[in-house]
């Protein structure tokens, strides 16, 4: 991409308007909208060298794709404009795949799309070892051998000549030290920047960071599911390491769109609701705020294809739960 001139970050785009760059409130929300919040307002981490607001977003929903249950997909325009809207809100940190895609979108396609030239300081991560054929049918996980063409498919579709981070999902219990020195060899040969792990164990964490550095993980987490990521989160701030969970609003759930807003989606959690409508904020901001506030290290990504959620979702890396919201989600936690 040399001799392309990049837009300063958040710069508008045409479909959708700019936001003033002014901060979410604290405590309690106000009314939501591109001119009240921005996402450094949950402040930043470094994944490397790389500076990036802790609330960001995952493009896998915007797809719409069966092999997620995630239903319809949105219009090619609307998901666009989906994506131009979170980065002008300050989101500057974007999940995706080569194999999030539906018969009708690609997300590394629509992010291609909606946002190149690349804006200054966005970082793409982007994760390998599961693969699906043209028609979307699983294959058998990734052999080491094979990581070097799922590197090179997410550089061809987002039209970049290096990967800002690529994450290796784990295929469940086992040694990774193949796989992940194979994405090891490709960040040596500079086709990607920075390393991260996705659905590990501990010991596949200490594994890893003994091949290469490790940046971030990703694992399924989030109030009241994944314990068994309780110990790597932990892991993650004692090295310094960012902790990146998914569904982290929808948890079991997992991407079920607008059902993960809904009471049932939240488990019927009482607590939950009485602590959003004390702040005057939603479940899922709750949620959100709850996952930020349980570390610097940890980050979230919420992916939605409607334009109110990701400024609600946004919003919520402004929401500042108090020390007795934190003990009554706390709760929460320990009995999901």
């Amino acid at each position: 991409m040399a001799g392309r001139r990049h837009p300063p970050f958040g710069t508008p785009y045409p479909e959708v308007g700019s936001a003033n760059g002014h901060q979410a409130p604290r405590g309690r929300l106000r009314p939501v909208t591109s001119a009240t919040i921005d996402a450094s307002t949950a402040g930043t981490w470094t994944l490397g060298d790389l500076t990036v607001n802790r609330l960001g977003f995952g493009a896998m929903r915007l797809t719409g794709s069966a092999a997620f249950n995630l239903g319809t997909p949105s219009d090619r325009a609307g998901a666009i404009a989906v994506l131009r809207l979170a980065v002008q809100l300050g989101v500057n940190h974007i999940d995706t795949a080569a194999f999030y895609f539906s018969a009708l979108r690609s997300a590394n396609e629509l992010i291609n799309r909606a946002l190149y030239p690349y804006p200054e300081g966005l970082v793409i991560v982007t994760k390998v070892g599961p693969g699906r054929d043209p028609s979307g049918t699983w294959l058998p996980w990734a052999r080491p051998d094979q990581l070097r063409g799922q590197v090179e498919e997410n550089l061809r579709q987002l039209g970049r000549d290096h990967l800002d981070v690529v994450n290796l999902r784990v295929d469940g219990p086992g040694s990774i030290a193949d796989h992940f020195g194979a994405l090891a060899d490709l960040r040596t040969e500079g086709l990607i920047r920075y390393l991260g792990v996705s659905g590990v164990d501990t010991a596949q964490l200490d594994e890893a960071v003994a091949i290469a550095p490790v940046v971030c993980v990703q694992n399924r987490w989030g109030l009241g599911v994944g314990h068994e990521s309780d110990e790597v989160l932990r892991a993650c701030g004692e090295r310094g390491i960012a902790f990146v969970p998914f569904f982290a609003i929808a948890g079991d759930g997992r991407a079920r769109g607008a059902v993960a807003r809904s009471a049932a989606a939240d488990g019927g959690d009482e607590e939950v609701a009485a602590v959003a409508a004390e702040h005057g904020a939603t479940p899922a901001q709750v949620r959100l705020a709850w996952t930020l506030h349980q570390g610097r290290h940890v980050l979230a990504i919420p992916g939605t294809g409607n334009p109110a959620h990701v400024t609600e979702n946004v919003a919520a890396g402004g929401l500042r739960l108090t020390g007795e919201d934190l003990g009554r989600l706390a709760r929460v936690h320990e009995r999901g």
